[in-house]
């Protein structure tokens, strides 16, 4: 099994997170207004810890079929993490600041790592750590945001031209009504094809067990 692989594929999954939202919600696309990226950091900046479910869909244009899976995320601020597809086939990784562990269920045990040594999963780490953080300095960074909803707070971002990599075209972000943190995401591909991930049961500022970021057999 190729780790680097499922490392990839788990980031266009997350990548920390579809967009559906009510038609009078939406508005016509503009740059985020300041006092709204304001609102967004001061919400984040409450937040220590996150725990949710979710499902992930994929949607391809050559098939009719959508591919679905499930899982469970979490996070404890500043810099533990933990995203697993439960079903229907387990995989997933922790990281605790610049080290890590992945898993699948079909490969016997784990493999640790360090961020410094895989630049795959750096790359994953600074995209989950800016999704669960709101951090929106890093993604006017690597992004050009647009607002394109205000009920709930609904974002655009387009990576710089030729910066996306072979697929990303850009993502729909959705937060809750509180604005502290992410409840959907669409990662939308040049060739038509997307992936939708929806949080669910959401849990903020709740206890949660150190083990969870141990490694493999945390839950």
């Amino acid at each position: 099994m190729d780790y680097r692989l499922i490392a990839v594929r788990l980031w266009v999954v997350f990548a920390i997170t579809g967009l559906l939202w009510n038609a009078g919600a939406v508005c016509a696309s503009e740059p985020l207004p300041e006092s709204m990226a304001e609102q967004i950091r001061s919400s984040a900046a409450q937040v220590d810890t996150l725990s949710s479910d979710f499902v992930q869909e994929k949607f391809l244009s050559m098939f009719a079929e959508t591919l679905t899976s499930q899982g469970r995320f979490y996070y404890q601020r500043p810099d533990q993490l933990r995203w697993e597809l439960t079903a229907p086939v387990g995989s997933g990784f922790v990281l605790h600041g610049d080290r890590g562990e992945r898993w699948h269920e079909r490969v016997d045990g784990s493999e640790p790592f360090r961020l410094e040594d895989d630049p795959a999963m750096s790359l994953i780490a600074e995209q989950l750590f800016a999704w669960a953080r709101a951090d929106l300095d890093w993604l006017k960074a690597h992004y050009t945001i647009d607002l394109i909803g205000v009920d709930p707070i609904c974002l655009r971002l387009t990576p710089p031209e030729g910066q996306g990599g072979a697929f990303l075209d850009h993502l729909l972000i959705q937060f809750a009504d509180s604005a502290a943190y992410v409840t959907e995401v669409e990662i939308h591909e040049h060739d038509g094809d997307y992936t939708r991930i929806l949080f669910s049961q959401t849990e903020m500022n709740q206890p949660l067990a150190t083990q969870l970021f141990s490694g493999r057999e945390g839950l």
